[in-house]
């Protein structure tokens, strides 16, 4: 019974990700962006990785899809996608890798689509890359679907026209048309609303949404906008200088925050039930310098709630609820509380029980 169940478990999880290490080897030093994440990501399921600019959400993205560009390298840990470890594959593996299984969209469609080739060809170059029996007439036709399926009117002409002709949200659903082309089993969105005006950015979450629940993909959405995180997640992960911070539901996170930088982001960003005259509160201080890494907690030194511990040791990950993780030592000491007074409750109670007999 217990084995079937762990089957059942195993035969969930799309990815796995256990203590990831990347460092970027420069001239000044080590900079350690990633430092030592773990998370789980199931069939269907879409995960939030939120965090401020540096800390380390895109590198364990480019890590996963073996996009990592020199200096920077994986120096520990693991990555496993439905049970095949991802960090031991070739070059020609990761390749056949990405576009078939993994795909991933980039923040600037302007930067990642090639200005000399018409949106056509680039769509039918990389559906033949990862395919290679595919027609030339057949990839074609199954451009064009991507295109219908992703919301862009025209195909046939659209197909011959080059990115520099196309609004910023069309250029947008195309790279999504790319990433989707091959029909990965994940699906990894670097900030990809972030250039977008509101009303198109809502278009391509909606848009977004649809697909994962057409093809039951798994999705990680990389940003900082906690309100797009609230609009398509099921589970967030916070992150700050390259650690995870608080991992939970996407409700307990935005009702429930549990690590002081976590409270911080939302206690940050506009909110519609406000009141009218409330002030939003930013987060004093500066990012952390990743060349040299605090041993403590890398938060304490912006922390109204900071601790001597919290400078001198990082703080474990403890169990808030089912599936809600926080590392602070706030969290810590209350944990320890609780169960010092319920040892003192126990205690009680035995005593009671013994006058009694």
């Amino acid at each position: 019974m217990a084995e079937n169940q762990n089957m059942e478990a195993q035969s969930e999880k799309l990815l796995e990700v256990k203590d990831l290490h990347v460092s970027f080897f420069t001239p000044a030093g080590e900079v350690k962006a990633v430092g030592g994440i773990s998370y789980e990501l199931n069939y269907g399921e879409v995960m939030g990785i939120v965090g401020e600019s540096g800390s380390g959400k895109s590198q364990e993205a480019y890590a996963i899809m073996g996009l990592l560009q020199s200096p920077g390298k994986v120096i520990g840990g693991s990555i496993t996608f439905e049970g095949e470890d991802v960090l031991a594959k070739s070059r020609e593996e990761m390749t056949e890798f990405r576009g078939t299984r993994a795909a991933m969209i980039f923040q600037n469609p302007m930067t990642s689509l090639n200005p000399v080739y018409t949106v056509g060809n680039q769509l039918i170059e990389a559906l033949r890359t990862h395919d290679k029996k595919i027609t030339k007439k057949e990839a074609a036709k199954r451009a064009m679907e991507m295109l219908e399926l992703v919301g862009i009117n025209n195909v046939a002409k659209r197909m011959k026209q080059y990115p520099h002709e196309f609004s910023g949200g069309m250029r947008q659903r195309v790279m999504i048309a790319m990433g989707l082309i091959c029909h990965p089993k994940l699906l990894i969105a670097d900030e990809p609303t972030t250039a977008l005006d509101v009303t198109i950015q809502a278009q391509i979450l909606e848009l977004m949404k649809d697909l994962q629940k057409k093809t039951q993909m798994g999705i990680i959405f990389i940003t900082h906008n906690l309100g797009v995180v609230a609009e398509i997640c099921d589970k967030v992960s916070v992150m700050y200088a390259g650690k995870i911070v608080e991992q939970g539901a996407v409700n307990d996170i935005f009702y429930h925050p549990s690590h002081p930088y976590t409270l911080g982001l939302l206690r940050s960003m506009p909110r519609v039930d406000a009141d009218e005259h409330e002030r939003l509160i930013p987060i004093e201080g500066t990012p952390v310098d990743m060349l040299n890494p605090p041993d403590g907690c890398p938060f304490a030194p912006r922390c109204e709630h900071c601790m001597k511990i919290c400078l001198q040791k990082m703080p474990p990950h403890v169990e808030i609820g089912e599936g809600h993780k926080s590392a602070c030592w706030l969290r810590v000491l209350e944990k320890k509380k609780d169960e010092s007074v319920g040892a003192e409750g126990g205690a009680e109670v035995r005593e009671s029980k013994q006058k009694e007999d």
